[in-house]
C-alpha cells in the first residue's frame, strides 16, 4: 500500500488514460520499484530529493498534481470503476 493512496489514486485517475506507453511504462517502475512507498509521498511533495532514476516526466506530473492549484477536495479514494474505462 502506497503512503497516500488518495494521492496515487487521485493521479492514476486523472492522467492514466493520457499517457504514453512509455509513460505508463515509467509509472509502472515508479510506483513499484521504490522499496518504501513513503518515498513516492515525498518526492511528490518536495520533502525530499527525488533520485536521478525516478526523476521522469511522469514524476514531475505527480509533483504538479501533489501541488493541488485547483484547490480540490480529496479527501477520499475515487472509485475504482476508472480502472476499467476505455482509454478516451
Amino acid at each position: 500500500t502506497h503512503a497516500d493512496p488518495s494521492l496515487s489514486s487521485l493521479f492514476a485517475k486523472e492522467k492514466l488514460a493520457h499517457m504514453s506507453e512509455e509513460q505508463l511504462n515509467r509509472y509502472d517502475r515508479l510506483i513499484n520499484e521504490p522499496s518504501n512507498d513513503w518515498d513516492i509521498y515525498y518526492w511528490a511533495t518536495e520533502a525530499k530529493p527525488t533520485p536521478a532514476e525516478f526523476d521522469t516526466d511522469v514524476m514531475a506530473m505527480l509533483r504538479e498534481f501533489a501541488k493541488n492549484r485547483n484547490r480540490e477536495q480529496r479527501l477520499r479514494q475515487p472509485d475504482l470503476e476508472y480502472l476499467f474505462e476505455q482509454p478516451r
